[in-house]
């Protein structure tokens, strides 16, 4: 297939004074652009309204994900040299591949050790035992039974880096993390359920509405920029995922008697359409990894409507969208393109802290 798209086809100017740096004050009181794929049509409402677009039947599936507090400090035990470091994925109890900074004064060998939010020894261990091509380090903690279980203590939540502001702050704990949450692993929200309160999901089932669950844990990765000149030709990041039976179940069930299935975040829908994928079209139970791409053109197995929040410029994410907008073809870009020259004209809020999309 020849590569016919460029990164520069999915350049858009985002107003810098639009990014969100903090949460807005109350959950579902966020703004929704509610985009009509069929009609070409945009309505500006308030997140409220998504009740509005749902019927009797309907699937949501949300991702459970929880964000762990990532982001840790540490000084060289031999150089006292200070660090930052930041959880990419765990491969086992107490081994993690991460990030770190400075990263070229990690060598393989060097002693890591972890300080407490008073910059004070924490009693933990990281040994450097891998280095891979991308300069993530392979760590090996000691001194504790399972580090994960001692981030509330020492981490601080993983904000994204284009939310510039010195450090976090107390409501990013409770914020940056759906009602929701379930199973700790992320480090990016999937931000999409940001907006949902445990009131609204209440309201939602009543109207008949099946509410169930996939797991995928975000990696840094969501963030990464596409730098190859044509899309086909980036790398895409893997992300560890989960289905459970009563999920595969309620989809199953919900695919058989012509209902829609609404995916709210993009790493829900890659989830779903990963699975789809490798099981001809069905949704099975059981977990693995996922490094599905999507962009345009793709033809969607499983999902029928997307929420999703305003993305980064040239992203992954962007792209995402753009594909879902028209599936199977090419033309979703300039529909989303409008929607979101419309909500920079009315001023939304953008990434993660910001409102929401919902195609239909």
């Amino acid at each position: 297939m020849p590569l016919e798209l460029r990164t520069a086809d999915f350049e858009i100017d985002i107003p810098p004074e639009l990014i969100a740096g903090r949460p807005a004050a109350v959950r579902d009181q966020s703004r929704l652009l509610a985009a009509r794929r069929d009609s070409q049509t945009i309505e500006h409402q308030q997140f409220p309204n998504l009740l509005d677009h749902l019927q009797g039947g309907d699937v949501l599936v949300l991702n459970d994900s929880r964000v762990i507090p990532a982001r840790l400090r540490a000084r060289n035990l031999q150089t006292t040299g200070h660090f930052e470091i930041l959880l990419l994925e765990e491969t086992q109890t107490n081994v993690w591949w991460a990030m770190l900074r400075p990263g070229r004064r990690a060598r393989m060998g060097a002693r890591l050790e972890l300080l407490d939010h008073r910059r004070r020894p924490a009693g933990i261990l990281a040994t450097v035992e891998e280095i891979n091509a991308a300069g993530h380090r392979r760590l090996r903690f000691a001194g504790a039974d399972n580090i994960l279980d001692l981030l509330d203590a020492l981490g601080e939540v993983p904000l994204p880096p284009y939310i510039e502001r010195d450090g976090t702050e107390p409501e990013d704990r409770e914020r940056y993390q759906t009602v929701y949450a379930r199973a700790p692993g992320s480090v990016a929200a999937p931000t999409a359920g940001l907006h949902f309160t445990e009131a609204l999901l209440e309201k939602i089932r009543a109207r008949g509405v099946k509410v169930c669950f996939v797991t995928l844990h975000v990696g840094a990765g969501t963030f990464a920029p596409v730098k190859a000149e044509w899309v086909a030709e980036h790398q895409m990041h893997r992300e560890r995922f989960e289905i459970g039976a009563e999920t595969a179940r309620l989809i199953g069930q919900g695919r058989a008697a012509g209902a829609r299935i609404v995916a709210a975040g993009t790493t829900t829908l890659r989830v779903l359409e990963s699975v789809a994928a490798a099981h001809a079209g069905e949704i099975v139970p059981g977990g693995g990894a996922t490094g599905i791409f999507i962009y345009p053109p793709y033809e969607f197995k499983v999902v029928d409507s997307l929420l999703t929040n305003f993305h980064l410029t040239r992203s992954t994410l962007l792209m995402l969208v753009c594909a879902f907008a028209a599936p199977g073809g090419t033309g979703g870009r300039e529909f989303i393109f409008r929607a979101y020259r419309e909500a920079v004209e009315r001023r939304y809020r953008f990434f993660s802290y910001g409102d929401a999309m919902l195609l239909i």
